[in-house]
């Protein structure tokens, strides 16, 4: 048992994809191995990338994985198998492959993991990017037909977006991220992905991706529907802060910040990401800094922070229960 616990701070991991770009140095300020990063795994416990801690000094260098098994008084005192949640910042540098993920049944009997349903804050969006967000098909046999056909542009849907956006996309739901946006994601801790479309093209060595067909038909959810969002705001002092959405896995905020705001928490623990601006959050007697892309945990039963800066958050929580 640790007394007075503090934030969990955490080095991303960084993902190298056909797709990525070097947004995340430009913009967020990131020392980038290469000019195709795709995805910073800010807060992951997944075996394909394992955050480790910065700070508190005490647990430096552990990855995430092993501090939620070992300390799970951080974690409200009971843990699962492995940490519920992932978040990543995303700059699809060229269009993402358009996919699908399956439910959790679904994916632990065909893949050992738990499926994947996530949300998308858009952080940035080019002028003119758009979204993959749903498919025409009215039936799993006219999805295989269009397939069959190459019918693309008939079969997916695509929707404009820009900065400020927010999509919900649950398990079974065909999507996209365009080129040119780069947005957050909050999602189930999971990295299967099934693949329907990839534009044809080819990686260094001039061979295609995979593609899942068989696995999208049986995963994807007919007739597609628009997730409908019960969000909302509270202006509190000199912010506001944006609840999204709850669902069976998460609960998701924006937290806007210009001046000072104390902001109440609800019981969990929660996953944070600045994703614009700096400030400083002063938590009891401690204060601690925050820059842009800076990620981190506060800790279950942490009541209130107190920001200060010029800043924008989006803060989770998981909402499954551990028996």
């Amino acid at each position: 048992m640790v007394d007075n616990k503090e934030p969990i701070f955490l080095k991303p991991v960084l993902q190298e994809k056909i797709w990525g770009g070097n947004k995340l140095e430009t913009e967020f300020g990131m020392l980038l191995p290469s000019q195709k990063i795709g995805e910073s795994w800010s807060i992951s416990a997944h075996p394909n990338g394992v955050s480790t801690i910065i700070s508190p000094k005490m647990f430096e260098g552990m990855g995430l994985d092993t501090f939620y098994q070992t300390y799970p008084d951080y974690f409200g005192g009971k843990v699962e198998e492995r940490f519920p949640l992932l978040t990543k910042i995303l700059d699809a540098s060229d269009d993402l492959s358009v996919q699908v993920h399956p439910d959790d049944i679904y994916g632990l009997e065909h893949e050992g993991e738990l499926g994947k349903t996530e949300c998308w804050y858009v952080i940035s969006a080019e002028e003119g990017s758009k979204i993959v967000y749903g498919h025409t098909a009215q039936t799993q046999e006219e999805f295989k037909e269009k397939i069959e056909k190459q019918e693309w542009k008939d079969l997916f849907l695509e929707i404009p977006v820009q900065a400020g956006d927010f999509f919900d996309v649950p398990h079974g739901t065909i999507h996209a991220i365009g080129k040119g946006i780069v947005i957050l994601e909050t999602q189930q801790n999971s990295d299967t992905t099934y693949r329907v479309y990839d534009y044809d093209r080819v990686d260094e060595q001039g061979h295609q991706r995979d593609l899942h067909i068989q696995q999208s038909l049986d995963v994807t959810r007919f007739p597609h529907q628009h997730p409908v969002l019960k969000d909302a705001r509270h202006d509190i002092e000199d912010g506001y802060v944006h609840h999204y959405l709850s669902n069976d896995y998460f609960s998701v905020w924006k937290w806007q910040v210009d001046g000072q705001m104390s902001i109440f928490l609800d019981e969990g623990y929660y996953l944070v990401t600045v994703i614009k601006g700096a400030g400083k959050m002063r938590i009891d007697e401690r204060e601690y800094k925050l820059s842009l892309s800076h990620s981190f945990i506060l800790p279950f039963g942490t009541q209130e922070i107190r920001l200060t800066g010029d800043l924008e958050l989006i803060a989770s929580k998981p909402n499954r229960q551990v028996d």
